[in-house]
């Protein structure tokens, strides 16, 4: 062999031998240390921008700047409720796949209302109430956190936290080290389940023995800023915000100290600021002591924001209430990025932002605007519904229960009369769509034989589960909800429900924005290509390339 060719043969040699192994290092290396889904409950995408003039420069408008931001993120599904928004954010899939259909539903099996993650096979771990008989035994799928623990054999470590048992439990999955939530009323701790644990590690029990919640309830409930300075938000004083027990009016100053006693004790950090603020405090905490983004191999920390979606239900989408919560929700994740930059790197996590649905203004304000909106009242919704069965068919047992917008039929007593379900169900459909308020009517037959690609029905189809639903699902009219005419709520699948942000921030992510439509099931399978992890295994979502450098 000549000198000339021998050389460029080992240097082929060294060169294919050694571009995997370099390839491999810098794979690895480029992976985040810690992942970070955070979810604020309750979060309208037009916050980003209403309230952002009085954002500070580190939190909200820090992910917008430096992450990738998706302008026309969606839920695709109906309902849009806590339980199943966090379900779909780490499943990657709709409720007609992963089954959480609400947060109660009811089961046409053991003839009841169910909660999502009520289990009592489990007990509570840190107090002696049944607050934490609780673990994710409903969810029929995994979730990224899982197919995490699964591709690292179970190295790395997962935990959830939330003050609601749901948001703390349903993103952790499975596999979880840990879930946290708070346990109000007279106790005022964050405690667990036996699900997870025997008892609270000892930085939890130390935790709670600073008495956090009792120095944030000391004080009364202020505007951050100069209230004349919030100009996006309604006048302070007016007729579409529920009062807390005692108070004479809904404005500020709202007096914490004097009102928590009436207001179920330590539940009423749940319904203000501050119950963000005790979140990231735990958060931190969990950070620092479990050492997450320390180790070789990658943690996940599922964290849920909940006070947004208590204050919005009391005070609504405009009030000045809303906007204050906002402004210091985002002191509060200033104070968690600066808390990651300096103890985990700031190019050694990957967080994600998103909210599991949003909210509808009240309607009694829009109705005062001359925006068309109405109250749909439930009692007489239920009571049509028996009365047209029980004079077609002369029984009054053909209806076994109706919630949340779905009719479930009495099959055993369809049977004694010699009817069909289809026959019964096709009746209330042609029946039912003349009650005022509700906008369209469809049979489970139909869930199960068509095919919606669009529209609101294709949303209704993606949250029917054919084992859990009922016989015949209900629409109401926009901005027509079931609910007190004082405060805002959700659930439906029109716009200002399901329109929510979704940023991408840190490790692997590009900075930028795009306006092209994307769904919350996408995020899962983004952050699992990130990963180069299996998806959940029922993943429908897709990938979302362009945030990925």
């Amino acid at each position: 062999m000549k000198a000339s060719s021998k050389l460029l043969f080992i240097l082929s040699v060294i060169f294919f031998n050694c571009t995997p192994k370099s390839n491999q290092l810098t794979d690895k290396n480029s992976k985040p240390k810690l992942v970070i889904g955070i979810v604020v409950d309750q979060m309208r995408y037009d916050y980003l921008y209403r309230f952002n003039s009085k954002y500070g420069e580190g939190g909200f408008k820090r992910l917008l700047k430096e992450g990738f931001s998706l302008e026309n993120a969606h839920y695709n599904y109906i309902p849009t409720y806590t339980a199943v928004g966090h379900t779909s954010i780490f499943t990657g899939t709709t409720p007609d796949n992963h089954g959480i259909i609400g947060n109660h539903w009811y089961d046409k099996y053991q003839k009841e209302m169910i909660y999502c993650v009520d289990d009592s096979t489990y007990n509570t771990v840190g107090n002696n109430s049944d607050g934490g008989k609780k673990s994710p035994k409903r969810l029929f799928t995994t979730t990224i956190t899982d197919q995490l623990q699964l591709a690292q054999n179970k190295q790395g470590k997962t935990i959830g936290i939330g003050i609601k048992d749901r948001s703390a439990i349903l993103p952790a999955g499975h596999t979880a080290n840990a879930a946290y939530w708070f346990d109000g009323g007279s106790i005022g701790n964050w405690i667990s389940s036996s699900f997870y644990m025997d008892s609270l590690p000892n930085w939890v029990t130390k935790f709670n023995n600073l008495k956090k919640p009792d120095e944030y309830l000391s004080k009364p409930w202020k505007t951050l800023y100069d209230i004349n300075t919030y100009t996006e938000s309604i006048a302070d004083d007016n007729d579409y915000e529920k009062l807390f027990e005692g108070e004479n009016k809904p404005i500020f100053p709202h007096d914490i100290p004097g009102l928590r006693s009436k207001n179920n004790n330590y539940s009423i950090i749940k319904e203000i600021p501050a119950g963000n603020s005790l979140t990231t405090d735990f958060a931190i905490a969990a950070i620092e002591n479990e050492k997450l983004g320390q180790g070789e191999y990658i943690d996940f920390l599922t964290l849920s924001y909940s006070s947004t979606d208590y204050v919005g239900h009391r005070f609504g989408v405009d009030s000045k209430e809303i906007e204050d919560t906002y402004l210091r929700l985002d002191k509060d994740l200033e104070r968690l990025f600066n808390y990651l930059d300096k103890n985990i790197g700031s190019n050694s996590y990957t967080l994600f932002l998103t909210a599991d649905h949003a909210a509808i203004q009240v309607p009694a304000y829009l109705q005062s605007i001359k925006i068309p909106a109405n109250y749909l009242p439930g009692k007489k919704l239920t009571d049509f519904i028996i009365d047209i069965t029980k004079e077609k068919y002369k029984t009054d047992k053909l209806i076994e229960n109706v919630s949340n917008f779905q009719v479930f039929l009495n099959k055993e007593e369809i049977k004694n009369k010699k009817l069909s379900v289809d026959e019964v169900s096709s009746f209330i459909v042609e029946e039912i769509i003349n009650f005022k308020g509700i906008y369209k009517a469809v049979t489970a037959k139909t869930m199960q034989t068509s095919y919606f690609e669009y529209g609101i029905l294709s949303s209704l189809q993606k949250g029917y589960n054919q084992k859990l639903s009922g016989d015949i699902l209900l629409i109401p009219e926009p901005s027509t909800i079931i609910y007190p005419k004082k405060g805002s709520t959700h659930g439906s699948g029109y716009s200002y429900d399901t329109h929510i942000p979704m940023i991408f921030y840190g490790n692997s992510i590009r900075k930028g924005s795009s306006a092209k439509k994307y769904e919350i099931i996408d995020i899962a399978p983004t952050i699992a290509n990130m990963l180069k992890i299996e998806f959940p295994n029922a993943t429908t979502g897709k990938v979302i390339d362009e945030v990925l450098k």
